[in-house]
C-alpha cells in the first residue's frame, strides 16, 4: 500500500514550506530514515527523514511552495504504482489529472479548482493542472484570461502565455523572496520578463535591474571592482535568503532607534566567582555573564512592558507574557530560539535552557516551536571582542538588546581611581512605540538588577 510523504508542519504558526532541493532520485529505494528533501521554511531549512521503507515516486519538483500535510510523494512497494489521480492538496506545485480540452467535464477524480483573485481584481478559478504547470514554467497565473468554462484557467493558457510572453514569469523562491521583501514582481522591469532570485535580491539591496541584455552585462562588470574576477558565489536562499528578507523588511518597515548605555558588571563578575568556588567540587556549572544579563532584561521588560508589544493594524499590543528570543550563531547564520517566560526563570534554570537551545541550534536539532512567539531578543558580540553594535530588530518585535565584551574600566570615588568591570549594552528599539526617555529608562533598570545580582539568582 502506497505511503505518503507530506510536508511537515514544524510550527503552531508554519503556513507553508518550500521544496529545496530532493536529496533523491525518483525510483530510488528508501529506507526508514533515509534523507528525502531539504525543505526551507521562513524561520528554519530542515531535512525531511522517511518514515518507512519503499521506492520513491516523486509528486512535486523543487521549488514547490506547499501547505502543511500536502503530498510531496510517495513510498511505494516494488512494482506497485502510485495512486492514481492523487494529488496535493490544492497548492502551487502540485500533481493532478491532466486538464480535459477547454470546455469539457472534468472527471470526478481530478483535484477541484482553486480560486485566487485575477491581476483586475475579479474571482479566478485554476485548475489544479494549470497551477502545476504554472510553477513549472514559472508563470503567474493571475495575469492569464482563462479559455474554460466560467474563466477557468486551464493547462493550455498557462502554456500559452509562457509561449506568447504575456505574463510574467517568475521562480516560487522568487517569489517568496519577494513577498518576504515586500516587492511586487510585476512592477519589476527585467530584460526578458522573467524575474529571478537574483532580480529579487538585487531589487532588495537597491541595485538597478538592468532593462536590455546589454545593459544587464554593463551592470554586471560594473559592480566588479577593476582586474576583479568572482572567486565563488554564495546564493541568497534557504537561511541566508530568509534573513536578508527579513531583515530588509525590519529596517524598511520600522523607524529604528539605538541608545549605547555602560552598566558595571564588578557585582556579578564577583558573585560568579563566589558561586564557582563554592560550586566547583559539587560539579555543577555556574551561569555566564549573558546569562545574568538576559534574566536582568527579562525582569526589567516586566516593569517596562511598552519594550515587551508588537504593532497589529495600527495598534501596539503590550504583551502579557515575556518570551525572550536568544540569537545563536550557526554557520552560515543566525537562529532566534525563544525561552519561554524568561522572567519566572531563575538564573541557573536560564542558563540550562539557553545551554540546550544553542546545541539544538548548532546540531540542526532544533525545532520550528522552538523558533516562535518571542517578544524580545537579546544578542551578544562580546565574545568576538566587540564593545557597541546595532542590533536589528526581529519583525514583531519592538526591541532588541545588544551585549558587549567584558572590558577593564575605572571611576573616580573622591581622589581615589578604582577599577571596574564593564560592558556596553546597545538597545534598538522601534521609536514608533518607544520614545527615547523610556528607552533610556529600560537600560538603567537592567543596570540596576546587575548591580544586585542576589536578585536575579532565584525564579519569581
Amino acid at each position: 500500500m502506497a505511503i505518503e510523504v507530506t510536508l511537515p508542519k514544524l510550527g503552531l504558526t508554519m503556513e507553508e514550506g518550500t521544496v529545496e532541493e530532493w536529496l533523491v532520485a525518483d525510483g530510488d529505494a528508501i529506507t526508514v530514515g533515509t534523507p528525502l528533501l531539504r525543505l526551507a521554511t521562513d524561520k528554519i531549512d530542515v531535512d525531511v527523514e522517511a518514515e518507512a521503507d519503499g521506492i520513491i515516486a516523486i509528486a512535486v519538483g523543487n521549488g514547490a511552495t506547499l501547505p502543511p500535510g500536502a503530498v510531496l510523494g510517495w513510498l511505494l512497494a516494488p512494482g506497485e504504482a502510485a495512486p492514481a489521480g492523487a494529488a496535493p492538496a490544492a497548492a502551487s506545485g502540485s500533481i493532478a489529472a491532466d486538464d480535459s480540452a477547454a470546455g469539457q467535464p472534468q472527471p470526478a477524480t481530478s483535484q477541484p479548482e482553486t480560486r485566487t483573485m485575477a491581476a483586475d481584481g475579479g474571482r479566478q478559478f485554476v485548475s489544479p493542472n494549470a497551477r502545476r504547470v504554472a510553477s513549472e514554467l514559472g508563470v503567474d497565473v493571475t495575469q492569464i484570461a482563462g479559455s474554460g468554462p466560467n474563466g477557468r484557467v486551464v493547462s493550455q493558457d498557462v502554456e500559452a502565455a509562457a509561449r506568447a510572453g504575456t505574463a510574467k514569469v517568475t521562480s516560487p523562491l522568487a517569489r517568496r523572496d519577494a513577498n518576504a521583501a515586500g516587492i511586487n514582481v510585476h512592477a519589476m522591469d527585467t530584460a526578458n520578463g522573467v524575474v529571478t532570485r537574483k532580480d529579487v535580491r538585487e531589487a532588495i539591496s537597491g541595485t538597478t535591474i538592468a532593462a536590455t541584455p546589454s545593459a544587464a552585462a554593463a551592470s554586471s562588470s560594473a559592480a566588479l571592482p577593476a582586474l576583479q574576477e568572482t572567486a565563488s558565489i554564495i546564493p541568497l536562499k534557504g537561511m541566508r535568503g530568509t534573513i536578508a528578507a527579513r531583515m530588509v523588511q525590519s529596517l524598511t518597515e520600522m523607524a529604528q532607534l539605538t541608545h549605547g548605555f555602560e552598566v558595571c558588571m564588578d557585582e556579578v563578575v564577583a558573585l560568579r566567582g563566589t558561586l564557582k568556588e563554592q560550586y566547583r567540587d559539587l560539579g555543577m556549572s555556574v551561569p555566564s555573564l549573558n546569562d545574568f544579563v538576559v534574566r536582568a532584561a527579562a525582569l526589567a521588560l516586566r516593569k517596562h512592558p511598552i519594550l515587551n508589544a508588537t504593532i497589529v493594524d495600527k495598534e501596539i499590543h503590550l504583551l502579557s507574557r515575556i518570551h525572550m528570543g536568544m540569537a545563536v550563531a550557526v554557520p552560515g547564520g543566525l537562529m532566534v530560539p525563544v525561552i519561554r517566560d524568561a522572567d519566572t526563570l531563575s538564573v541557573f534554570e536560564l542558563a540550562r535552557i539557553t545551554r540546550e537551545l544553542a546545541e539544538d541550534c548548532r546540531s540542526g536539532s532544533i525545532s520550528l516551536d522552538a523558533m516562535e512567539g518571542g517578544t524580545f531578543a537579546v544578542t551578544s558580540l562580546g565574545t568576538y571582542g566587540v564593545d557597541f553594535f546595532t542590533p536589528v530588530i526581529s519583525p514583531g518585535n519592538v526591541g532588541i538588546l545588544g551585549v558587549g565584551r567584558l572590558r577593564d574600566s575605572g571611576r573616580w570615588e573622591g581622589d581615589r581611581f578604582v577599577k571596574t568591570q564593564v560592558l556596553t549594552l546597545s538597545l534598538t528599539f522601534d521609536h514608533r512605540v518607544v520614545d527615547g526617555a523610556p528607552a533610556a529608562e529600560y537600560l538603567q533598570t537592567v543596570a540596576e538588577l546587575l548591580a544586585r545580582p542576589l536578585v536575579l539568582l532565584p525564579g519569581a
